[in-house]
């Protein structure tokens, strides 16, 4: 609206926008804290005016015509411009004293989707994919439970190894070919099947990273959990990198290199290995795309660890250089990386889900190099993409993932190359039971990350397009926030121990299912007998149980 009252195009009513902010007069003190920690400004203290109507018919005997009387009163107004339309996170509401303010959706008349593209500028957001109806692996159950047929095990007091091998598993006879001619063999790590996914230190804020790693550290040394965490693709802090708790970390690069000079200096000096590398080719939540950190991340400590400038945005080209086919990525990407510590730490690539799956790991089965394959599924989640990307691109993990393994048995090496599913999962809750369906369906290990950051640290963000400001650095709870006057909201101690919480928590759910099945010393990998889903075009194409 212009200033002399005028509609502009792109106006908007407050009945049009996504997310509508209820108002209690009554109850509203006027503190204030509402609209400092609104992240988008979408409030502001305003002046109201509102007509009173007078009737004297009711309150004198007068034969006066009912007049109108109008008050003034301050108070909490909605802006209605698309730049500071509420995202629903619901801030205001977790500082108000009084329960005055509540964010709510309005699902009647959204017209806000018409009037993102400002400045000619298609949307950009962090988060999932806009989907808030369950998925697949949300309605796999498992159906063959072990009762007179083998007996049944007691998830509490037996004792189970669920563990995972990550690294490329040769026969015995080609192993010892492969040490008598080169002096080598594939190094393996034995881990524990779920893993934390690339977020980068600069995609979250530093407490966010720390509490992680925390966390990750103290499930492996006071636990013994074998848990491992993924870099992303910022690099890692010299301290990190040069101390004995590297062993627990996974090295990420990327199109971008980002971080990368300091990892290669650091290579004399580190203490342990690292636990694997992996080279991001694709994610699920832009598929095509490259890694995207904007300019309001990028600060000084961000700047010193990327070796970039400070304040600039920080695209990574959509491939790597030089890197134009399978066999280029594997005979020049993934055995120099190899050969860079000395064939001692296993090295895979991450793709983003897609219909030429099948095409990598039929390439990556020729080359003992290549330690595993990662596929990152629709359902992933960034810090920064188009919104177009985010919504209508990728592939399902659950199908991918079954076509990859069904391949590797017929080749005969589905117990050779581990794969490693990852997007949404756990996208509703069900976290155990999407992974162990996975691992059923032929996945070796999962990763999550949107899931630990909604258990570990209260990220607001939903697949209702709450929230969602994960890319410009205004995170409220600071997860994604360079700002300190943010991300100082988030303890990295209390992160830390929601994070041991979510994978004890996660163990047992584990063991009940696999308990159930009869299951102890190794996991389910492949036992897609023990499935069954109520959608009969899904069970035939994931070749598992039509059950109804």
């Amino acid at each position: 609206m212009l200033p002399d009252g005028t509609l502009t195009p792109s106006s908007l009513g407050l009945k049009d926008l996504r997310w509508l902010i209820y108002w209690d007069k009554d109850k509203c003190a006027l503190c204030g804290r509402c609209t400092a920690v609104c992240p988008v400004k979408a409030i502001e203290l305003g002046v109201h005016r509102q007509r009173v109507v007078f009737s004297p018919l009711l309150d004198a005997p007068a034969k006066e015509a009912p007049s109108g009387l109008y008050r003034v009163y301050y108070g909490i107004r909605q802006r209605t411009e698309p730049a500071h339309a509420c995202t629903g996170c619901g801030m205001c509401a977790q500082v108000c004293p009084n329960g005055a303010i509540l964010p709510y959706r309005n699902d009647e008349e959204d017209k806000l989707r018409f009037h993102f593209n400002q400045g000619g500028q298609p949307r950009r957001r962090g988060g999932r994919r806009n989907d808030p109806a369950p998925g697949t692996l949300d309605r796999i159950k498992f159906v063959r439970i072990s009762m007179l047929t083998d007996p049944a095990l007691d998830a509490l007091r037996h004792e189970f190894e669920l563990r995972t091998l990550l690294g490329r598993i040769l026969p015995p006879e080609e192993e010892l070919r492969l040490y008598r001619e080169e002096g080598w063999t594939p190094p393996v790590r034995e881990i524990y099947p779920l893993m934390i996914g690339g977020m980068s230190l600069g995609a979250l804020s530093p407490t966010m990273w720390e509490g992680l790693m925390m966390g990750v550290a103290y499930l492996n040394e006071e636990l013994g959990l074998p848990v491992r965490i993924s870099t992303g693709e910022g690099g890692c802090p010299p301290r990190l990198l040069r101390s004995r708790f590297i062993k627990y970390i996974i090295l990420q690069i990327a199109s971008g290199y980002f971080g990368w000079d300091e990892i290669v200096r650091a290579i004399p000096e580190m203490k342990e290995d690292p636990c694997a590398i992996e080279i991001k080719y694709g994610q699920g939540a832009k598929p095509g795309d490259g890694g995207l950190l904007l300019w309001h991340k990028v600060n000084e400590l961000i700047a010193a660890i990327r070796g970039v400038p400070p304040r600039v945005s920080l695209p990574s080209p959509p491939t790597h250089q030089t890197l134009y086919s399978i066999e280029e990525s594997v005979a020049k990407m993934i055995q120099s990386l190899a050969m860079a510590w000395g064939f001692r730490v296993p090295v895979y690539p991450k793709i983003s889900g897609t219909s030429t799956a099948l095409a990598v790991l039929n390439n990556l089965t020729r080359n003992p190099y290549a330690a595993a394959l990662c596929i990152d599924g629709e359902d992933g989640a960034t810090g920064a993409a188009y919104e177009v990307s985010l919504n209508h691109m990728g592939h399902p993990i659950a199908s991918n993932i079954r076509d990859c393994y069904l391949n590797l048995v017929k080749l005969g090496k589905q117990n050779e190359i581990p794969l490693i599913a990852a997007g949404g999962i756990g996208k509703h809750g069900n976290l155990a039971a999407n992974a162990a369906a996975l691992f059923m369906l032929g996945a070796s290990a999962v990763q999550i990350g949107r899931y630990i950051l909604q258990a570990a640290a209260g990220c607001l963000g939903s697949e209702s397009d709450r929230c969602n400001v994960c890319n410009v650095g205004i995170c409220p709870k600071g997860i994604t926030s360079q700002d300190p006057r943010l991300y100082r909201r988030l303890d990295p101690d209390r992160v830390a121990e929601r994070v041991v919480d979510v994978f004890l928590s996660f163990d047992m759910e584990l063991k009940k299912i696999v308990a159930a099945l009869g299951r102890s010393t190794s996991l389910p990998i492949g036992m897609s007998d023990a499935l069954g889903i109520d959608d009969y075009h899904a069970a035939e194409r994931l070749q598992i149980k039509y059950v109804i």
